[in-house]
């Protein structure tokens, strides 16, 4: 690419000098030229060039200020269709514009809201969709300014979603009802506009169905992304917290789930959307969030916006290629500065001029190029979108399946461990079974023996009673014989004992009446025994042991009997048992029923208690939460007063401020009560409304008075008292948004309020007037003091300008001492002329106090007439400060250290302060007095006087200062041009500084009014009418009115000044 290494004069001189300034102006007007085409009432949709520079311009300004200050002055009141569009463009700019746009449009929710319900309120088509819209756009500002980690795009990655969603349970909870809410503003937009709308085809491609189906392209974004971030945080939920209490949570994401599906289905099918929006299908069914493994096969729905065809319109400069002016600027610059300094050669262009050209041509080329290069860029980086929105969608395919994977693995193990933990169950099972099998047959082995043992028994009993006729003759037989029945009874009882056993580790119920019948048996076995022996004793009596074996056979079959007995009425006794067991846990069953009904129904009641218990609480609270939304109202209205134009005219006093400053101080104290009443019982809440009405009129009061105390206060004491409002109202607003929050109401701070409070109350009490601190009693003394100073100060002035005039003699010669001696003549002049304007003034003082005083004393004259005295006091002073100062200027002045203008400016200070003394005395002098005739012929001997002190102290400084004649030789064309710019610089900053001063001066003027006293007459509310009868005058020294401004007028040479120069007109204060 060529490059201009020498770039010619002529060019250089046609750049703009302020470039950034027109850039500015150059980037307003293009905003405004887009905002005004974007925002129309024609009923068309939004062209998405103009709203693409709307977004680059809150991108290059970093905010959405400008598009504010536009936006603001758009009659949208007048135009539906007007606010419909506004609202779109709206969303359009928070979506893609910069992030700042969220606090920028912040401070306008109360102007969204306003438009919402002023159409709200009119039966007007697109005036409902505006409501509708409106209430979605504060829903979004609201969602994304308390949640900053979700842009206004709502594009975040799951982990972003994990982060702000935190482990916290009631955060999850939080945060998904609060999307649901934004879902359902986004739906119910959509279902606004289909409402109004005939699904055919023909009505999507009118101007008019497409106006309103446009702002529906960023509703299908937006809701693309919350029904992921739903789905998400209801499986988290449903991970966390039991299923019967999300019942409310599933039942509203079906509701939604069906109507965002629907939504999508009807979009699609529209000709309009096809080619502006690839829009994501729904799965027929909403997720199983029950299911843990149903996540796996969720798809996250994308929503892929199809490239731009570009459109007729100008290729937009993005890159600026030259600092020199553009290419479409007007010829009539290069009209201009030919005509003023002629072409270059005549009439025919030389080679420069030639190869500029050419250079601009190359340059539109090369921005065609670039304009081409960045289409094609565009082009590409939106199919990498799609081939990157393509990858993650299979990436989240993936991540699914591997998570499903992982979830059907665990459920497999879980199985497992289940049919693991069964077999070893079934094994222990077999093995008891096993056990009880053995014990059953080794207690059928014990029971036939039992049975063989028995029949050996009976068997050896029938032999001892054959036996039993020849006993004397087998006594060893029969004692052998009885030897092994005894044997046999203890086999029998050790069998029995055997069996008594078993039947308590069988039957723990029978062991008490298995022992009785041990009892019987070993008494049995001991009356045997006892028989045996009876039987050996008595071996020759065979018929008696004969009765007695039969005697024993039968007691045996009878316990035998009784055995079998014993063992039936144990069956019976057990079958009793069983019964009573089957009845008793019946019983417990029905009992424990009863007990659960009971329960049930206690708990009933008790929820019941609660549920109107919270109700009235809720109640209590909404009623609270009415209340501190209408004092946030009235707050917010009178912080907004403080920045009001029209509140400039208002103005107020010191005193009233204070009083009401002290009321809102006492309303904050009952403010405090009763807060901490409705801490100590939430049921009532009476006792803070009431104090928080009363608290938040006295403070919206006290801001309002304070704002218009300023406007006639000082600047530094105005400022601060407006940064004190300014603070109370901020804490104020604070107060009372923590109070409709039922969890910030608990750590809400009245007491926090005093501080602005009491900042405000002092600085009232500074602001109030300020008395002389003399008494009435003492201003005779004090005038007469004062008249007396004036006039040693004038002697003394005089004497001091005869001492520099000797100076000046022997120290100066030529033209400066006839300079130096012109000047302080004059001056000498000039004190001799106040001198005796001041004696004048005495005298005539002095007729005044005689004429007027009648039998009073002099003092009680003075007293009486407190403002005028104060009038001659302030007059006399400024007499005598100025004639000290006028000698200080001419003695600086003379040895070449200080400003003739000082002495200028000292020469008018007298004139003004000697009018002010004049007319002080002729306030309530007799006009035809001589004294006062005198007076007013001193007066103007002072005037002629101070003018000689300026025209000779002009005329001085003329001849002193030496002026160097300018010389233009050697110098050509282009360096004329330059140092008369330097010089058009310099007289430029030279004008802003004389700006700068005579503002200073107007402010130093006003402070020195202020505090003379001038400005408490105005003190009090300007609310009052004109015909109210004014406060009494306050005691304060008056001084001098405020003089005119300065008039811009070119200064004359020495000829033409006159007498007249030096006086100056004063206004006369009704003392």
């Amino acid at each position: 690419m060529n490059s201009i290494k020498n770039v010619p004069a002529r060019v250089l001189s046609r750049r703009p000098g302020h470039s950034l300034e027109a850039e500015r102006e150059q980037f307003d007007k293009t905003q405004a030229i887009s905002i005004s085409k974007a925002i129309n009432s024609q009923e068309a949709p939004v062209k998405e060039k103009h709203a693409r520079r709307i977004i680059l311009g809150t991108h290059h300004k970093k905010g959405a200020f400008t598009f504010w200050s536009y936006a603001i002055g758009l009659p949208l009141p007048s135009s539906a269709i007007l606010s419909w569009k506004f609202c779109h463009v709206l969303h359009k700019v928070l979506r893609d514009g910069h992030p700042n746009v969220l606090h920028d449009c912040q401070r306008y929710r109360s102007n969204i809201r306003e438009i919402g319900d002023l159409w709200g309120h009119l039966h007007d088509r697109y005036g409902q969709l505006v409501n509708v819209y409106t209430k979605l756009l504060l829903t979004k500002i609201s969602f994304h300014l308390k949640h900053l980690q979700f842009p206004a795009g709502l594009e975040v990655t799951d982990e972003v979603l994990e982060k702000a969603a935190g482990t916290d349970v009631n955060n999850i909870f939080q945060l998904t009802v609060e999307m649901f809410d934004y879902m359902d503003c986004e739906l119910k937009l959509s279902e606004s506009v289909f409402r109004q709308l005939n699904t055919a085809i023909a009505v999507s491609q009118m101007s008019s169905g497409q106006c309103r189906l446009a702002p529906l392209i960023q509703v299908i974004q937006d809701c693309s992304h919350l029904y992921h971030y739903t789905v998400k945080l209801m499986f988290k939920l449903h991970a966390c917290l039991p299923a019967d209490t999300l019942q409310g949570h599933r039942d509203r994401f079906h509701e939604q789930f069906h109507s965002l599906r629907n939504f999508f289905r009807r979009a699609s099918d529209m000709l309009y959307f096809k080619r502006l929006i690839q829009i994501p299908r729904l799965p027929e069914g909403p997720p199983n969030f029950l299911r843990a493994s149903a996540l796996a096969e969720h798809i996250k729905p994308v929503v892929v916006i199809p490239e731009e065809t570009p459109e007729d319109e100008e290729p937009e400069n993005l890159i600026e290629i030259s600092t020199g002016p553009l290419a479409e600027e007007p010829a009539v610059v290069a009209d201009l500065f030919d005509q003023t300094f002629g072409p270059p050669n005549g009439s025919v262009k030389d080679d420069r001029d030639l190869q500029i050209e050419h250079l601009k041509r190359e340059v539109e080329m090369l921005r065609a190029e670039l304009e081409k290069m960045r289409l094609e860029a565009q082009r590409y980086v939106a199919q990498l979108k799609g081939q990157v929105n393509a990858l993650e969608a299979e990436l989240e395919e993936q991540r699914k399946q591997k998570q499903k994977a992982l979830v059907d693995n665990e459920q497999l193990r879980h199985e497992l461990a289940q049919l693991q933990a069964a077999r070893q169950e079934g094994e222990r099972h077999q093995g008891l079974r096993e056990e009880a099998e053995r014990k059953a047959s080794a207690t059928e082995a014990r029971y036939s023996k039992l049975k063989e043992k028995h029949s050996e028994l009976v068997n050896a009993h029938a032999e001892l009673l054959r036996k039993n006729a020849d006993t004397a003759k087998q006594l060893t037989v029969t004692q052998q014989s009885q030897e092994e029945v005894a044997r046999v009874k203890e086999q029998l009882a050790f069998q029995m004992e055997q069996v008594k056993r078993e039947s308590e580790m069988k039957l723990e119920e029978q062991s008490d009446q298995l022992e009785k019948l041990k009892r019987e048996l070993e008494a049995k076995a001991g009356e045997l025994a006892r028989t045996q022996e009876a039987l050996s004793c008595t071996e020759q009596s065979g018929s008696e042991l004969s009765s007695r074996l039969d005697v024993l056979s039968a007691e045996k079959d009878a316990l035998s009997g009784a055995v079998r007995q014993r063992e039936a009425d144990l069956l019976v006794a057990q079958g009793l048992l069983r019964e009573k067991e089957a009845a008793l846990s019946q019983e417990q069953r029905r009992g424990a029923q009863e007990r659960g009904e009971l329960q049930g129904q206690l708990a009933e009641k008790e929820s019941q208690e609660q549920g109107l218990r919270q109700r009235l609480l809720d109640e209590q609270f909404a009623v609270l939460r009415g209340a501190a939304a209408e004092a946030e109202g009235i707050l917010q209205d009178a912080v907004n007063k403080l920045d009001d134009p029209l509140h400039l005219r208002c103005t107020s006093s010191p005193d009233y401020l204070v009083s009401r400053a002290q009321a809102a101080l006492d309303a904050v104290n009952a403010l405090e009560k009763g807060h901490a009443q409705y801490l100590a019982s939430p049921a009532d809440v009476s006792a803070l409304v009431a104090a928080l009405t009363r608290f938040s009129h006295l403070a919206a009061d006290t801001i309002v008075n304070g704002g218009a105390t300023s406007h006639l206060a000082p600047t530094d004491p105005a400022d601060r008292l407006i940064d004190t409002c300014r603070e109370c109202g901020a804490r104020a607003l604070e107060l009372v948004g923590q109070l409709q929050d039922r969890q910030a109401v608990l750590r809400a701070q009245p007491s926090e309020m005093q501080t602005p409070l009491w900042g405000i109350l002092q600085l009232a009490q500074e602001l109030k007037p300020k008395s002389l601190d003399v008494r009435q009693e003492e201003l005779g003394a004090v005038v007469d003091k004062e008249m007396a100073a004036t006039s040693a100060a004038i002697e003394d002035a005089v004497s001091r300008i005869e001492d520099m005039m000797n100076q000046a003699r022997h120290a100066s010669s030529g033209v400066k001492l006839e300079v130096n001696e012109r000047i302080l003549n004059s001056c000498t002049d000039l004190m001799k002329a106040i001198r005796l304007l001041v004696m004048t003034s005495t005298s005539l003082q002095k007729e005044i106090v005689e004429s007027g005083r009648g039998a009073a004393t002099q003092q009680e004259f003075y007293a009486k007439n407190s403002r005028w005295t104060e009038g001659l006091i302030s007059a006399a002073k400024a007499v005598g400060w100025g004639a000290t100062q006028l000698v200080e200027s001419a003695d600086k002045v003379v040895l070449h250290t200080g400003k003739y203008e000082e002495l200028i400016v000292c020469s008018h200070e007298i004139a003004a302060s000697t009018a002010q003394l004049v007319a002080a005395s002729k306030v309530k002098a007799d006009k035809h007095s001589p004294h006062l005739s005198r007076l007013q012929e001193c007066s103007r001997t002072v005037n002629e006087m101070a003018a000689n002190v300026v025209a000779s102290t002009k005329s001085g400084q003329e001849q002193i200062e030496d002026r160097d004649t300018m010389d233009f030789s050697g110098l050509s064309l282009i360096k004329l041009k330059k140092q008369e710019m330097e010089t058009q610089v310099h007289v430029l900053e030279l004008e802003k500084t004389l700006e700068a001063e005579r503002m200073r001066l107007g402010e130093l003027r006003k402070q020195h009014y202020v505090l003379a006293g001038v400005a408490g007459t105005a003190g009090t509310p300007s609310e009052e009418k004109p015909s109210r009868p004014s406060a009494a005058p306050r005691s304060g020294t008056t001084k001098k009115p405020p003089l005119a401004q300065k008039p811009s007028m070119a200064p004359r040479q020495d000829h033409q000044l006159d007498k007249k120069d030096g006086i100056y007109p004063a206004q006369l204060v009704n003392y």
